[in-house]
Order: C-alpha cells, then sequence, then structure tokens
C-alpha cells in the first residue's frame, strides 16, 4: 500500500522539463526576456502606470538581474554542476518548487498594498539561497571545492538583492543602487570566470583540430583586473583610478579574447556569438573608462555589461547547452543564427549609437526593444519545443 501511495507522488512532475534544470530555467528566462522588455517598454513611454513595489526604474533593473539573468545562471549551474561533480541533478518536484519560487517572486511585487511588502521580500530573496543549496551539496559530495567560487558569487547577489530590497522595506536608506551595481559586478565576474572554463573547451569541440592554449596566469589577470575595477567602483574610488583600472581590464581581456580566436570560428554561430558576447564585455570597460572621465554617461557602459555582454552571451550559452544536453547535433537553424545578429543590433543601439547622435536616443532605444524582442521571440520558438521535449537520443535528462 506504500508503495503503490508514494508513486504518484514521485512522478507526479515526471515531465522532460523538469528533468534537469536547463530546460525550465532556460524557458523561462526566455519568457521573461519578452515579457519584461514589452512591460517597461510600455513604462519608458508612458502607456502604462500602476502603483508598485519597486519604482519602475528600480524594477526594470532588479528584473533584468535577478529575473532574466539569475534564471540563466540556474538553469546553467544546476546542469553544469552535475557534469562537474557527476553527482544527481535537482529535478522532479523539488526543481519544479524552486522554478515556481522563482515566478512568485516576478509577480508578488504587482500585489503590493494586497500582501505586506516584508512578505514580497522574503519570497524574492529566497531563490538565491534556496538555489545554493543543491548546487553547494553536489560540490560538498563530490569534494569539488574549487567550485565554490560560484557559491560565493550567488551569496554576493543575493546580499546585493538584500540591499536592493532593504530599502524598499526602508530598513536601509540608498543601498538599491550600491545592490544594482554589486549584483553587475558580480554576474560579470560569474561570466568571465564560466567563459574561461568552457568557451576554449567549446572551440575545441566546434572547431575539429583545433587546440586552445590554456594561459592560467593571464586568466588569473583577467579576473584580478575585472574585480579590482569592480570593488573600486562599489567603494567611490577616485574617477582617474577606475579609469586606469578600467583601461587595464580592457588590455588583459584583449588579449585573452584574441587568445581563444581561430579565424574558422566565423563559420560556427555557436562560436562566434560566445566571442563577440566576450567583446562586448570588454567594450563595457573601455567605456567605463571613457565615462569615469566625463566622456559619456555611465549608463552606456552599464548597457554594454548588460544588453551586451549578459545578453549576448547569455543566449548564445542557453543555445549551444540546450542543444548539447538534449542529444541533439550542435548546428543551429537560421533562424537563431538571426536571432545571434538581432541580439547584436539590440546592443549596437542601445550602446554604441547614442554616441553618434543624442538627439536619436529614444529611436535607439525603440530599435534596440524591437530588436531584443525579435531575438528572443526566435529564440521561443525554436527552442521551447526542444526543451519541453524527451532527449532526441533517448538518454535521460
Amino acid at each position: 500500500m506504500k508503495s503503490s501511495l508514494s508513486t504518484p507522488v514521485q512522478q507526479s512532475l515526471n515531465y522532460p522539463l523538469f528533468n534537469m534544470g536547463f530546460r525550465v530555467f532556460f524557458v523561462l528566462a526566455s519568457a521573461s526576456a519578452l515579457v519584461l522588455i514589452l512591460v517597461w517598454n510600455a513604462l519608458f513611454n508612458a502607456e502604462l502606470r500602476f502603483s508598485y513595489y519597486f519604482s519602475a526604474t528600480v524594477w526594470h533593473a532588479h528584473e533584468m538581474l535577478l529575473g532574466y539573468a539569475v534564471a540563466v545562471i540556474a538553469g546553467f549551474l544546476l546542469t553544469a554542476v552535475k557534469n562537474w561533480t557527476g553527482t544527481a541533478s535537482l529535478e522532479g518536484n523539488h526543481l519544479a518548487g524552486l522554478a515556481l519560487l522563482w515566478v512568485y517572486g516576478r509577480i508578488l511585487p504587482f500585489y503590493s498594498g494586497l500582501l505586506p511588502d516584508a512578505m514580497i521580500a522574503l519570497v524574492d530573496m529566497a531563490f538565491l539561497p534556496l538555489l545554493m543549496i543543491p548546487i553547494g551539496k553536489s560540490m560538498l559530495q563530490a569534494k569539488y571545492y574549487q567550485g565554490s567560487i560560484y557559491l560565493l558569487m550567488l551569496a554576493l547577489m543575493a546580499i546585493g538583492n538584500g540591499l536592493i530590497h532593504g530599502q524598499q522595506l526602508g530598513l536601509f536608506m540608498h543601498t538599491a543602487n550600491t545592490g544594482l551595481q554589486l549584483i553587475v559586478a558580480t554576474l560579470v565576474m560569474m561570466i568571465l570566470v564560466i567563459t574561461g572554463k568552457i568557451v576554449p573547451f567549446f572551440i575545441e569541440r566546434g572547431l575539429s583540430g583545433t587546440l586552445i592554449l590554456r594561459r592560467p596566469l593571464l586568466d588569473g589577470c583577467a579576473l584580478s583586473s575585472a574585480g579590482l575595477l569592480f570593488i573600486t567602483q562599489l567603494v567611490g574610488g577616485a574617477p582617474t583610478l577606475i579609469a586606469l583600472f578600467a583601461l587595464i581590464a580592457v588590455g588583459v581581456h584583449s588579449l585573452r579574447l584574441a587568445g581563444w580566436y581561430v579565424p574558422r570560428i566565423r563559420y560556427v554561430p555557436l562560436l562566434w556569438v560566445l566571442c563577440v558576447g566576450y567583446a562586448w564585455l570588454i567594450i563595457g570597460f573601455l567605456l567605463t573608462a571613457i565615462a569615469a572621465l566625463g566622456g559619456c554617461s555611465a549608463s552606456l557602459a552599464l548597457h554594454a555589461f548588460t544588453v551586451g555582454g549578459i545578453g549576448v552571451l547569455s543566449i548564445g550559452m542557453m543555445a549551444r547547452v540546450a542543444l548539447g544536453h538534449t542529444g541533439r547535433a550542435l548546428r543551429l537553424s537560421n533562424a537563431i543564427t538571426l536571432a545571434f545578429v538581432f541580439v547584436n543590433l539590440a546592443a549596437l543601439c542601445r550602446v554604441l549609437l547614442p554616441l553618434t547622435w543624442l538627439n536619436g536616443y529614444s529611436y535607439f532605444i525603440y530599435a534596440a526593444t524591437l530588436c531584443w524582442l525579435a531575438a528572443f521571440a526566435l529564440f521561443v520558438v525554436i527552442y521551447w519545443p526542444i526543451l519541453v521535449k524527451p532527449r532526441a537520443d533517448g538518454q535521460p535528462g
């Protein structure tokens, strides 16, 4: 009797969508990439007004970072840690519960006034600590201690989220911007760590006969230069010092990217999208230096990191991971290649074109919005069927 009762509960969410973390969180990430930008565009153009837990600007930044970007990171880490450690991954009911918590974190702020603000904050802040539990457990079981850097970064993002909500709840004064800065810096640092680990591997797998030389010293300098820059910004360092560290980061990361480049990459969209995304991070460092010296708006540097670096690299990573972990050939349709072009055009319109014509800013924002929506609409159409169906090779996962 016990067995007959327990089996349906165990299998209640036995769908491919909840077999591995990348499936459900890539679906949620791509859906949020569309919905969040549609809502933000309506707010930006004053076509939509509502009473909300956050201010409109903080909401936009919070949701693109803690909503979209964190969903991509959650899907990637829950999947990658299984490969790195050889341990079981979060799946089934537990994975669905974690995904549902992420969804609640996006929805509950719209019920400000009906629900206590403390409840809204606690639900949203619970996601990152709960994400750390299965990841940390797998690393501990496998004694994969080098992976603790990811736990540290998730913890830093959780602290940043706490600073944002702390201001909203009246517990702190003027900490939301610091929290957002900390989250952006941590996301960029996490991307720099992840790309250093997987991009050379993907290039070698994607281009037969290619061997990428590993340069640990250069990798260390790349991470150190970025970390020093972000710490200096967070503590309010002198603009000239910020500019100096940013220019050092430009040089070191340019050398790192050059070491990965192979001419044949340009014929493989799954590879060139990662290199172009990394180049956007370098542009972000360059614009940070220029902004520190008063040459451009700091917003342009910020969006080079977010729309360019995070946006381009995340859609490229989701495309690569989804194919590789569903037993499909690592070949893209023309539609997804076009999606890669569109997301880069979105970054171009949001970051670089405003430098050429200040009066055209609103037009560039509109163009960037359309390009971003086109990119992720194509991703949804092509990849959702892949993400919700069983593996093509019949293997579990």
